[in-house]
């Protein structure tokens, strides 16, 4: 049952739901309500996501030995060897291909399909690319925002050109990776970055930990609510600029989700005591916030039973694994 559990905390199994939803959010703004084809891409978008995590921790294992929360995880503990972790990295690569074609199967391959399928394949590549190379080379998050995004965009290219709404979610869905790689998780590791030799934005413009305090330059916090104000400000624009229809209490929950998410995203950048669990419980929150958000946009765009089920899913998938392997609630081992 422990090795059972440790494969299960390995592929990420309690964020499986927020993973696989990305494309599936594509899907659905693109007017896609073919059950058989969502969950093709759903699954399309956690095997591939997972993949990423999974290049990831075999990069990371003789770094993450260095900390003494992620020495639990399967490849660092030695759960799981690094030749079954490569087998399931390959495993997950093939079968992401083999769902890809079934989702195609008898269709036409025209250019967008031919440009999902580039998106897929380069997606691959960056993600590598920051799972390998990331903690070397400075600026590399952008890297990871734009491989997701490039799944998001998968998810639309599937069923033809995208709208004005699918690149405005595709910007925020770079927007949102970008911050969470070089905001969230550089003031979470910004204790132990330094001393592995880590490169990244946050040691560069001068976030530091000394004993149980943690200095956050104004530079660094400029940065990260920056990006926050312009995805707060982005959510708006498909009703004030492009014309999208829209509930008055839709945008006025909109407005409410906003304000609480910046709250909370100025509550972390002002931090000045490091407690990394307490870290890792405002970031769980902020993180389930911040995907809501998207399908609150899409009430009147793709019905309020499919967006409300985009909410629910990931968080019903999280709640719903996580106590069973032995995790806290809105804290992942990261």
């Amino acid at each position: 049952m422990s090795k059972i559990a440790a494969y299960a905390k390995l592929l990420r199994l309690p964020g499986i739901g927020a993973l696989g939803i990305v494309p599936v959010i594509a899907a659905l703004a693109m007017g896609s309500t073919d059950l058989y084809s969502l969950i093709l891409i759903f699954i399309i978008g956690a095997f591939s996501s997972v993949f990423g995590f999974l290049v990831n921790d075999y990069v990371d294992i003789e770094l993450d030995g260095f900390v003494d929360e992620l020495k639990k995880k399967p490849l660092v503990s030695g759960e799981v060897s690094k030749k079954n972790a490569l087998l399931i990295a390959f495993y997950l690569s093939f079968t992401t291909f083999f769902f890809i074609a079934l989702l195609w199967y008898g269709q036409p391959i025209d250019s967008f399909k031919f440009s999902a399928l580039i998106c897929i394949i380069v997606a691959g590549i960056l993600g590598t690319f920051y799972d390998v190379y990331g903690k070397k080379v400075v600026g590399s998050d952008f890297f990871v925002a734009i491989s997701v995004a490039l799944i998001f965009l998968f998810g639309a290219l599937t069923f033809g050109q995208p709208t004005v709404i699918i690149w405005i979610i595709f910007i925020l869905t770079f927007e949102n990776i970008l911050y969470m790689n070089v905001v969230q998780n550089g003031i979470k590791d910004a204790d132990h970055d330094y001393k592995l030799g880590v490169k990244n934005i946050a040691l560069t413009l001068g976030v530091t930990v000394q004993g149980d305090k943690i200095t956050i330059p104004r530079s660094f916090q400029a940065f990260g609510l920056g990006l926050r104000l312009f995805a707060a400000l982005l959510f708006f624009v498909p009703f004030v600029v492009f014309g999208y229809e829209y509930y008055l209490w839709q945008i006025a929950l909109l407005g409410i989700l906003v304000v609480v998410y910046l709250f909370l995203d100025t509550k972390l950048l002002t931090i000045r005591t490091f407690n990394r669990s307490q870290i890792r419980k405002l970031i769980g929150v902020q993180s389930f916030l911040r995907y809501s958000l998207v399908p609150v946009m899409l009430f009147k765009i793709i019905g309020i039973v499919p967006a409300i089920l985009l909410i629910l899913i990931p968080i019903a998938w999280y709640i719903v694994f996580t106590p069973f392997l032995g995790e806290k609630l809105f804290k992942p081992r990261m």
